[in-house]
């Protein structure tokens, strides 16, 4: 694997490994973009959070690279509607509403990032 390519993984996986702890260090942040229709969203996020971790750690291993990148894909895919509704409560507050809108489109960008390690 190329220096660069191995850079993009650690920094891949450092990024889902920072995201997942994240969930449980604030939780109130992400509880307040979870969509009304999410059953149970404490446990969601803790959920979404350890699934997150784990990902970014089996991203490290040569043996689960490739089904880590897999579940990085499913896992963006899923929490994409929240991204949405987040990005709608941004419009009805008219707050971070450019910020919450650029942020779908990078789904897509990550998307091919993890695809790049499958």
């Amino acid at each position: 694997m190329s220096t660069l390519k191995l850079c993009s993984l650690l920094l891949m996986a450092a990024a889902y490994i920072f995201a997942g702890v994240s969930h449980f260090r604030n939780p109130p942040f992400f509880l307040k973009i979870t969509p009304p229709w999410v059953p149970q969203p404490e446990k969601v996020n803790l959920l979404v959070g350890a699934i997150e971790v784990g990902l970014g750690l089996a991203l490290l291993f040569p043996t689960t690279r490739s089904l880590a990148a897999y579940g990085v894909i499913a896992l963006l895919i899923a929490v994409f509607p929240a991204n949405w509704y987040h990005h709608q409560k941004a419009r009805k507050k008219q707050k971070g509403v450019i910020a919450t809108l650029i942020r779908l489109p990078i789904q897509l960008l990550l998307i091919y990032w993890a695809y790049t390690f499958v």
